[in-house]
């Protein structure tokens, strides 16, 4: 797990709990449509699983070597 993650908000956090708001600014998505590239560790995986309904992801191949 040392690539990097693409994840993109598909849907609003409009009514969703409060947790998962946390988790998605936790990932720095704030807007609907916008994308964000953060390594691939066992945390941010987690995080994915708890919105995976509202977010997109991508693996991407570490290229920064």
């Amino acid at each position: 797990m040392a690539g990097v993650v693409k994840i993109t908000l598909i849907k609003s956090m409009i009514g969703r709990p409060e947790k998962h708001r946390q988790v998605l600014r936790g990932m720095g998505l704030t807007k609907v449509n916008r994308s964000v590239e953060l390594k691939d560790t066992p945390s941010i995986r987690g995080m994915i699983d708890k919105v995976s309904h509202l977010v997109s992801t991508e693996e991407k191949s570490d290229e920064t070597k």
